[in-house]
């Protein structure tokens, strides 16, 4: 009446692999992390204490268990116990979460991008995918950071300028009296300070270990021992700390106190509430055949700017750009246009009026270039009221990635 259920019988076969169909995505996991060398992750194990799981093994576990939108340590050695998947292509080894955890942290940290790029070329030879259609988009991700505890480029820049309007001034007093009361030092000055108008701390530094020996000569030069103490204690320590906030911000323009490496971003969800800014990183992703092919982490919140150092990225990981770029308006502008027809590659990147531009609204707007007259022979623009334009000038204009605009100018005759 039933089929038999003995649990207590041993069965054959005893092999976890017979359990697993031949095209099963922990196959292909397991035959990828197979090809790769062993001396991939020589640096990562040193030497020495008790025997450690394989790296292989270990690299095989995390890489499937992110396939399956497993991300947590305890949930991947659970899986490892549990799951018959796991089971297989751990080797029936069992490593606890504190493990798994040490390994993707610290030692898989610097062998990431090799057994990225390894995977990748397993699938372009197995062809999963080709290489020939490469579709990129951005989103931004919230960093793990106090919102609240920001720096911004500009205040920097500002209260640095009045820090060093302060010491100019202060020594601009200092030696102001130093003339007046002793003739004999003839124009004493600080030349550690230098010509410039740009202060530097190691200038403030050299300037005031010259007012104390000042001050060892005149010991009880009560202003002179005051400005000392009020550089030594507040004026030094604060260029100091502007100067490392400035060179923290590089090319930006905020970041975060308790992730430096953050940028102040306006969040999609925070776009419609036009909420406020958050620390984040602009992540660029590109896939070909639902595979991800190419990645890259950026500082810049807009993904225009992004564009040309993901596909240099991609193609140092490649060796090649794939043959066609699929982007949205997001990315459309001259300088990745430009970039994108100079690496000789087929795209289909909008720019932010596309639409517009084939609307009714737009082709009957006299005001729209588009809908003057141009004579290329003559180099003259015809505006919709029939005056004539004649060009002037031409000026350049360098864009923060060094790139440069040519604008020409031209002028009504009216």
């Amino acid at each position: 009446m039933y089929i038999q259920y003995t649990m207590d019988q041993l069965t054959l076969p005893m092999d976890l692999e017979d359990d697993i169909p031949q095209n099963h995505l922990v196959r292909i996991v397991n035959a990828a992390v197979n090809r790769l060398s062993d001396r991939i992750f020589a640096s990562a194990y040193p030497g020495g204490g008790r025997d450690s799981y394989h790296p292989k093994m270990l690299t095989k576990v995390i890489v499937y268990a992110y396939t399956q939108r497993i991300y947590s340590s305890r949930q991947i050695a659970k899986a490892v116990r549990e799951n018959v998947m796991f089971m297989w292509i751990a080797g029936r080894q069992q490593p606890d979460f504190r493990t798994i955890n040490r390994f993707r942290s610290e030692r898989m940290k610097t062998v990431l991008e090799t057994v990225f790029t390894a995977v990748l070329q397993f699938l372009a030879e197995e062809k999963y995918v080709r290489l020939e259609h490469y579709f990129v988009d951005g989103t931004k991700i919230e960093a793990n950071a106090n919102r609240y505890t920001f720096v911004w480029g500009k205040a920097v820049v500002k209260q640095k300028a009045r820090l060093q309007e302060k010491v100019q001034t202060l020594f601009a007093t200092i030696e102001e009296s130093e003339r007046q009361e002793e003739q004999e030092h003839h124009g004493w000055d600080l030349p550690e300070l230098g010509e410039s108008t740009q202060i530097t701390s190691e200038k403030l530094e050299e300037a005031v270990k010259q007012l104390e020996e000042q001050l060892q000569e005149k010991p009880k030069d009560k202003p002179l021992k005051k400005t000392v103490r009020a550089i030594r204690k507040d004026l030094l320590p604060r260029l100091q700390k502007y100067e490392v906030q400035q060179e923290i911000l590089g090319d930006r323009n905020s970041f975060s106190k308790t992730d430096t490496d953050a940028t102040f971003m306006r969040m999609k969800e925070d776009h419609m509430r036009n909420g406020q800014l958050k620390p984040g990183y602009n992540v660029q992703i590109g896939t070909e055949n639902q595979f991800i092919i190419g990645y890259s982490l950026h500082q810049r919140p807009t993904d225009t700017r992004c564009l040309k150092p993901h596909l240099e990225k991609v193609k140092a990981t490649l060796g090649n750009i794939p043959k066609t770029v699929i982007a949205d308006a997001g990315y459309g502008g001259e300088e990745n246009y430009a970039y994108l027809e100079n690496e000789q590659l087929e795209t289909v990147v909008k720019y932010s009026t596309y639409h517009k531009e084939k609307s009714k609204k737009w082709k009957q707007d006299i005001s729209k270039l588009d809908n003057w007259q141009y004579d290329e022979a003559e180099d003259i623009w015809t505006c919709a009221a029939g005056r004539n334009l004649l060009f002037r000038y031409e000026s350049k204009e360098t864009t923060e990635s060094g790139y440069e605009l040519r604008k020409r100018h031209y002028r009504s005759e009216n």
